[in-house]
């Protein structure tokens, strides 16, 4: 009997690295390689989300398979484009796209540049919130698909309304009250504009900003540094080692801001998802919403000037 019971063994050993090997080929996010979508399209039947728009967008190429799904569907009205949606109308878009919370989606952005990680990114954290279970992005995008000699489709893929009923979660969610009591002192936690120097330091801000500046007691971590070279962000690895050496290491909470929840949301994808760090939090409104609402704002250009004129005629 022992040759019998050791050929079960092998036997049993040879499936469990057969399943271990298939699953390698298969890995699903946050990030994927055109490899890894392709074979998780053999595989696991995800929907495939593409998020471009205008010319040169869907519909002069895509992913096969690839539903339109443009970023702006995503957004808020042009004087608050970072405002959350209610939960009625993302029930709504979900539903018209296909998406169901088990069924494996994959966010394709062009892969441009940095700055339009974000926009994937943006998309991942709302439907994250929104209670899809197996998430990714593309990493770099249609470019990296392309230059990895994959080929597109022009044939428009119509999606299978689903049923799904969204409750969105409010896990990584900072709201404007949340933030407030961050900058009153009444809670604990560390803000992170994710936006370029110049906005930081209020040499510049956004076109639907009341006023240039930044949260008081920010820091400033840019999302551009998550990138070595071109549009592909790091990975895992050196997500961490980045974290840690900029001293985010969630000893607490961490609220990712900028103008409008879009590079943030870089932030909070690397911070969240690849660094591993647990709680992280995107203030999705940011500085648009936050100073059109007249909070009080930091590093405001002339603020000092300001003050001094306001002492000197006290004498």
């Amino acid at each position: 009997m022992r040759p019998i019971f050791t050929s079960l063994i092998a036997g049993a050993a040879l499936a469990a690295t057969t399943l271990t090997g298939a699953l390698a080929e298969t890995r699903f996010g946050p990030l994927l390689t055109p490899a890894e979508l392709a074979a998780a399209q053999d595989t696991l039947n995800p929907l495939v989300l593409d998020i471009r728009a205008g010319e040169g967008g869907y519909d002069a190429g895509h992913i096969p398979g690839a539903v339109s799904a443009p970023y702006g569907k995503f957004r808020g009205p042009a004087e608050n484009p970072g405002q959350l949606l209610s939960e009625e109308a993302l029930t709504g878009l979900l539903r018209s796209l296909g998406v169901t919370a088990d069924r494996p989606v994959v966010v394709v952005h062009q892969g441009k540049d940095e700055t339009d990680f974000g926009a994937a990114a943006r998309v991942y954290w709302t439907l994250k919130s929104s209670g899809v279970s197996q998430l990714a992005i593309l990493n770099g995008g249609v470019n990296a698909w392309t230059a990895d000699g994959r080929g597109l489709s022009t044939e428009a893929t119509q999606p299978v309304p689903s049923d799904i009923t969204v409750s969105f979660s409010t896990e990584w969610l900072a709201t404007r009250d949340e933030v407030k009591a961050v900058v009153d002192g009444k809670t604990q936690a560390t803000l992170i504009d994710a936006r370029p120097e110049a906005f930081y330091k209020g040499e510049t801000q956004h076109k639907a900003a009341k006023q240039p500046g930044t949260l008081p007691h920010a820091q400033i971590f840019t999302h551009s540094n998550w990138f070595a070279s071109g549009p592909a962000i790091v990975d895992p690895a050196a997500a961490g080692a980045l974290a840690a050496n900029a001293g985010l290491k969630g000893d607490e909470t961490l609220v990712s801001f900028c103008n409008t929840g879009h590079w943030a949301a870089t932030n909070w994808f690397a911070l969240s998802e690849l660094a591993g760090i647990e709680g992280v939090k995107l203030y999705p409104e940011s500085l648009v919403g936050w100073s059109n609402a007249g909070l009080p704002m930091d590093n405001v250009p002339g603020r000092f000037t300001h003050l001094w004129s306001t002492v000197k005629s006290w004498f």
